[in-house]
């Protein structure tokens, strides 16, 4: 039970109702890579394009351009998905920044 008054808790709610459906952008990362204009151009079907990831390292999640997790890659319903295996702290969050 939380040591808050009832009309402070109400107040705390109707706060967080505020920003429950405000939009992010939640972005996966398998990996990087530079190419040349000439080299896409030149990918067809069955193309294998290298990564800056090994296989089997953790995928890197992203709300909004800021790495918050890591993550692999799960298969539901014939669908992909992510399964979240770490959250990133807010000073490893700082860290990435500087």
């Amino acid at each position: 039970m939380s040591d808050k008054p009832e009309n402070e808790m109400e107040l705390d709610k109707k706060n967080l109702d505020f920003i429950l459906d405000i939009p992010l952008q939640v972005t996966v990362e398998l990996g990087r890579t530079k190419l040349l204009v000439k080299d896409i151009l030149q990918l067809n079907q069955g193309a294998v394009v290298e990564l800056s990831k090994l296989a089997g390292e953790p995928l890197d999640i992203f709300v909004n351009s800021k790495l918050v997790a890591r993550g692999e890659a799960v298969v539901v319903n014939e669908k992909f998905g992510v399964r979240l295996v770490d959250i990133v702290s807010p000073n490893e969050r700082v860290e990435k920044i500087l």
